[in-house]
C-alpha cells in the first residue's frame, strides 16, 4: 500500500481548520510583495503557451494529462487563438494578459472538467504519486498553498523561491511523475501534456479567488468523494 508524505501541516485523521474563502486562513500569512508588480521586470518566455514569472511571485499553475483533450476541439483552439494573438502583438500589458486568459485558459479549464481521456488521476494512489513529487522541493525550491488533482489535471498555487525556474519546477513534477505512473499503470509514451497553464497571482483578492477556484473545482466537475485530492483549502 502507498502512503501519502504530502499531509506535513496537520496530523493524521485531522482535518484542516475550516476558514472562509473569502479571507487568507488564520495559519497563513503571505510574505508581503508576492504579487505582481506591473512596474517591475517580468520574466517572459514562450513555448506553445505564453508564461511569465516575476521573482517570488504567486503564481496559479494547471498542468493536464497528453490526452485529456480532444484533437478536433484543440485545433479550433489554437486557430481562434492563433488569430488573436496576430491581433494583439507582444510585449503584452497585464489587461492583454488578463483577456487572453479569460478567453482561452478557461475555455480549456472548462473542456478539462469535463473529463475526457484516460483519467488516470481518478486512481488515489495514482494521485499519491503526484502528491509526492508536489512535496519533495516544499519549502526549498517552492512554497505550495493549496492544490487540487482531479482525474485529468491539476491545479496548483505556489511560489518559487530562490531563482528556481517556473519551467524547471513544472519539468521536475511532470518528469518524475510521468515515468513513475507510467511504469505503475503499464503504459509508454508522454504521460503529461508537455504545455502548462499558468498565471501570476495580481493581489491579495485575486489570490483568494485561486483558492476558491481550486476549493470549488470539483464540486463543479460533478466529482465523487475518492475522485480527486484536495489540500490547503
Amino acid at each position: 500500500m502507498l502512503q501519502s508524505t504530502a499531509r506535513p501541516f496537520f496530523p493524521a485523521q485531522a482535518a484542516p481548520p475550516p476558514w472562509s474563502l473569502d479571507a487568507p486562513p488564520p495559519y497563513f500569512k503571505p510574505p508581503p510583495n508576492l504579487y505582481f508588480d506591473p512596474h517591475a521586470p517580468i520574466d517572459m518566455h514562450q513555448n506553445d503557451l505564453p508564461h511569465w514569472q516575476q521573482g517570488e511571485a504567486w503564481i496559479f499553475v494547471t498542468f493536464r494529462l497528453g490526452d485529456s483533450l480532444p484533437e478536433e476541439k484543440l485545433k479550433q483552439w489554437r486557430f481562434e487563438r492563433d488569430q488573436w494573438m496576430a491581433e494583439h502583438p507582444e510585449p503584452w500589458d497585464e489587461q492583454t494578459v488578463w483577456d487572453y486568459h479569460q478567453k482561452f485558459t478557461e475555455q480549456l479549464e472548462m473542456w478539462l472538467d469535463a473529463g475526457e481521456g484516460s483519467c488516470a488521476l481518478r486512481d488515489p494512489e495514482v494521485r499519491i504519486l503526484v502528491e509526492n513529487a508536489l512535496f519533495f522541493f516544499h519549502g526549498e525550491r517552492y512554497d505550495l498553498d493549496c492544490y487540487v488533482i482531479m482525474p485529468n489535471h491539476a491545479h496548483v498555487l505556489f511560489r518559487p523561491k530562490n531563482d528556481h525556474a517556473l519551467s524547471r519546477i513544472l519539468h521536475s513534477w511532470k518528469s518524475y511523475t510521468g515515468n513513475v505512473i507510467n511504469k505503475k499503470i503499464g503504459k509508454t509514451g508522454s504521460f503529461w501534456q508537455e504545455d502548462y497553464w499558468d498565471r501570476l497571482v495580481r493581489s491579495e483578492k485575486h489570490m483568494n479567488h485561486c483558492r476558491r477556484y481550486i476549493a470549488e473545482n470539483p464540486v463543479k466537475a460533478g466529482l465523487r468523494e475518492g475522485e480527486y485530492t484536495l489540500w490547503g483549502v
